[in-house]
């Protein structure tokens, strides 16, 4: 790939419009943009940087006319691999999860959007029941929780969402009073999304193929699971890893995207918070690795890493259902997709 890639999308049809990439970008894989649309972060997944065993977090400014993109600075993330990174609600630090070096990090952001150096560093210490997967720990999301005053990393290497009080005064993770909630062993948790009102949460497992559900004490930062259910359908009995979750912005639906089966998962959240199937629908093509809904919450997104396109699927506000809008997009091995409004 070149680097990232910068589209227009029509809210009537949804198609997208090229607009720019801006090359140069070493392995750039997931990003974050700050609550006022001025800056855009990506990690570059990378096990080097600057001589040391360490990825990197590239700093860009967006025109706010073209959405074009701007480098700024760049700085390590102190782990090796970074594969998320979430931007906290003050827009004052930029939380990074370290795949390979089985981290956590945090860098301040500057006034004029360049990141500093890290503020802090948790290394994560464990493994669980898969051999293969989870002899170490594996750091493979951090996000914020309502309220800005919880971060949240869903490590797959020992099965577990680790819980830090943020410190927005000193830049720093501080362990929670609840310090983790545990998952299923061999479940391998990656992704993680809370719903609109904050009271629920909802958890995709990679090496397991299901998802688990979360009531939310925002009091306390605690999580409580009230549901585990599969991501595939019952006759599949092929390979496939679940990759990336997202609510809906009504708060009626869950998505899940499942890599093998090469799917969409659909969840209608019940009043309880549980989930009830709804379907599956196919992404038109291989290793989903993300997904995105757009912020009217009309269109869904899918990256297809593996046949280098992305698909837009309309989505049915009644019963959170997908249909093909038609529109297709070549783009090198898509793994994130961001969507904002420009004023």
């Amino acid at each position: 790939s070149k680097g990232i890639y910068v589209y227009r999308i029509s809210l009537d049809s949804g198609a997208l419009e090229f607009v720019s990439v801006t090359e140069g970008i070493e392995n750039p894989s997931f990003l974050d943009i700050d609550s006022q649309r001025k800056y855009l972060y990506s990690v570059n997944e990378v096990g080097e940087f600057a001589g040391e065993s360490s990825g990197a977090v590239t700093a860009f400014s967006i025109d706010s006319e073209t959405g074009e993109l701007t480098y700024l600075n760049q700085q390590s993330s102190r782990g090796n691999g970074p594969c998320h990174l979430s931007i906290d609600k003050t827009d004052r630090f930029v939380l990074v999860a370290n795949y390979g070096g089985g981290s956590v990090s945090i860098l301040p952001i500057q006034q004029d959007g360049q990141i500093g150096e890290a503020t802090d560093f948790v290394q994560h210490q464990g493994s669980s029941a898969n051999p293969n997967r989870q002899q170490e720990p594996h750091a493979h999301s951090i996000m914020l929780g309502p309220g800005n005053k919880y971060a949240f990393a869903a490590d797959l290497g020992v099965d577990k969402i680790l819980i830090y009080q943020l410190d927005l005064d000193a830049g720093k993770l501080i362990p929670n009073d609840h310090p983790w909630a545990s998952i299923t062993p061999g479940a391998g948790p990656r992704h993680f999304a809370f719903t609109p009102n904050g009271e629920y949460a909802y958890l995709i497992n990679e090496l397991d193929s299901t998802m688990t559900a979360f009531t939310y004490d925002a009091s306390q930062g605690k999580l409580s699971q009230i549901q585990t259910v599969p991501t595939l359908p019952d006759d599949f009995e092929d390979v496939s890893h679940c990759a990336d979750v997202h609510v809906s912005p009504s708060g009626k639906f869950v998505y899940g995207s499942n890599r093998g089966h090469d799917s969409l998962v659909i969840f209608k959240i019940e009043d309880t918070g549980h989930l009830s199937y709804v379907g599956h629908q196919l992404t038109l093509g291989q290793n989903p690795r993300n997904f995105a809904i757009d912020p009217t919450g009309t269109f869904l997104l899918a990256a297809n890493q593996s046949t280098d396109n992305i698909i837009t699927f309309r989505i049915d506000q009644q019963t959170g259902e997908l249909t093909s809008t038609g529109n297709i997009v070549e783009v090198p091995m898509p793994v994130c997709i961001k969507m904002i409004y420009l004023p």
